[in-house]
């Protein structure tokens, strides 16, 4: 994740994980790369060209061992050569200040002793500093040096004959000179036995090739493709990049225009995608009149032809397997409400009532009469059991509505009585605490009065066995019985329900029987198509035949 010190997110911020893409930030625009993690070892990437103007925090979360941080940044610079250089190159090393300064620069050279060598014949001052750690162990003082035979009457020495091969061709490599024993006269190499070993020379490392690598491009692994069936498009990093002292950086893409760049985007598909396929016609309607609903088979297949799960295809672009049907207006239907939950008495006979009103098919006509004599019923009797003796609470009527309109309250008297014949008798509160009181005070709001959900009876079953649906149609009506939108929609009555949901029964046909004890033979070996057979075992063939339909044929 990538945030400014102010806080701010750029990338992955607040336990959200951001889509691979660009992302502005710290004054410049960060591309944020994230490869497949089945496909790719590669971790994550934040890559900017800069330069930033703000401290900016990276911060890492794992859950297994930590994979660990590779970054890498360009300083720009006028190509000033460090004081430090100056002093401490060595003599006839090039300076270099295109790529910077190399690697390591040892300040403790200053106070390292410089050594002439008498023996190469070179001038004082001009040999390699004695790094640390090498410097010739002091002697003890109980033990007395050899003594080394005057310069003139050594007959060998050792002699700088040249210097190995580059470690690199460019980009900054390492080489070391090349010491052997020759003849202080002739300068005739010999044998390295000639001379003292003591005072061979220590070959010092020297930088060369110094001249920076040509740039290249660096392509990075492809993306997952964007869609995994059909055309999609893949994208992969391109970096301009440049070998110098045996690291490889990133540099300005000017670098590498002498480089066809690679293509950072490509197509990709990784299979053909599965599509819909309506596999039958509409059937016909389900109700001969007025709206009902229709259906037809679609199917997912795929580009073998095989039938897949859904899932496989597009579910957005899903043909419709059902939708409604109308059939022009019926001559008139009864539309009623659902029955009170309360009967109208707590004790002995009462009714519950509903509301029946008569329309056309059409939501926008008004009642009319016509619907015919079978006017539904618009009470039913109902008995919470016999009334003498029960004690129980007495509730009076409602007082008027506190206010006109808008939200008011109501009271009215409750009290404790116990039912005779034909009276009441009235009893302390205490000998109805058993019971639950009904409350003495409701909200009431007289405007809207609201409106209603109505229904017509259920149309015929579509199947008469085996599962098949019926339909209904409901519509919200307000107090004047017109067209609504003001009806709860979680208490809208269902406009379609499952019915004959039995088994099919075949008729018995009393000839059809099994005239041989093995016809479950005949029927596993699919025997039932031939005349014979199917006479000799009709019973096995034709349980076959209902469960199967198109098992039996002709041959």
């Amino acid at each position: 994740a990538l945030r400014s010190r102010s806080g701010r997110s750029i990338i992955n911020g607040n336990w959200a994980i951001d889509r691979p893409g660009r992302y502005e930030g710290g004054g410049t625009m960060f591309t944020y790369k994230r490869p497949n993690e089945i496909s790719s070892t590669a971790g994550e990437s934040f890559l900017a060209d800069g330069p930033t103007n703000e401290v900016l925090d990276v911060y890492m979360i794992h859950q297994q061992p930590n994979p660990g941080i590779h970054y890498e940044y360009i300083i720009p610079g006028d190509n000033v050569i460090s004081p430090q250089l100056l002093a401490h190159r060595r003599p006839g090393e090039p300076l270099n200040g295109q790529l910077g300064m190399p690697e390591s620069t040892n300040h403790e050279d200053e106070d390292l002793h410089r050594e002439t060598d008498t023996l190469t014949g070179q001038s004082a001052g001009t040999f390699p500093v004695i790094q640390p750690g090498r410097f010739p162990s002091h002697q003890p003082e109980n033990q007395v040096p050899a003594v080394q035979p005057p310069r003139q009457n050594r007959e060998y020495n050792w002699k700088q004959i040249g210097k190995t091969e580059c470690t690199t061709t460019c980009g900054k490599g390492s080489q070391y000179p090349v010491f052997h024993c020759v003849n202080r006269i002739t300068h005739e190499e010999v044998s390295e036995s000639y001379c003292d070993s003591s005072t061979k020379p220590i070959p010092e490392e020297e930088a060369c090739n110094l001249f920076p690598c040509p740039a290249f491009w660096d392509i990075g692994e492809w993306s997952e493709c964007s869609k995994t069936c059909g055309l999609g498009m893949q994208h992969r990093q391109i970096l301009c990049r440049q070998m110098y002292a045996n690291r490889t950086l990133t540099v300005q893409q000017y670098r590498c225009h002498h480089l066809e760049k690679p293509e950072t985007t490509s197509t990709c598909q990784l299979k053909i995608c599965s599509e819909w396929q309506i596999r039958t016609e509409w059937t016909s309607c389900s109700v001969p009149c007025g709206v009902g609903q229709r259906t037809r088979d679609v199917k997912c297949v795929s580009n073998l032809g095989d039938i897949v799960d859904d899932e496989e295809c597009n579910m957005k672009l899903r043909p419709n397997d059902i939708e409604n049907c109308d059939m022009g207006p019926c001559a008139k239907s009864w539309f009623l409400t659902e029955w009170s939950d309360r009967c109208s008495a707590e004790c002995g006979d009462g009714v519950r009532t509903r509301s029946v009103v008569c329309m056309t098919n059409h939501v926008s006509s008004l009642p009319l009469e016509g619907c015919g004599n079978n006017r539904p019923s618009e009470t039913t009797s109902c008995n919470n059991g016999p009334c003498a003796g029960k004690v129980e609470w007495f509730a009076g009527g409602w007082t008027q509505c506190s206010t006109e309109c808008g939200s008011g309250t109501q009271q009215r008297e409750v009290i404790c009585v116990r039912k005779t014949e034909g009276n009441f008798d009235v009893l302390n509160p205490y000998d109805c605490s058993y019971l639950e009181k009904p409350p003495s005070q409701q909200s009431c709001y007289l405007k809207p009065c609201g409106s209603k959900w109505f229904h017509t009876e259920w149309s015929t079953c579509s199947k008469s066995c085996e599962g098949g649906f019926r339909v209904r149609e409901v519509r919200c009506l307000s107090d004047d019985m017109t067209a609504s939108t003001q009806c709860d929609p979680q208490l809208k009555p269902e406009e379609k329900e499952p019915c004959n949901t039995q088994d099919c029964i075949p008729e018995i046909d009393e000839n059809c029987k099994d005239k041989y004890y093995n016809c479950n033979v005949v029927v596993q070996a699919r025997l039932c198509v031939y005349t014979y057979y199917k006479t000799a075992c009709c019973a096995s063939c034709t349980r076959v035949a209902n469960r199967q339909p198109g098992f039996l044929g002709r041959r």
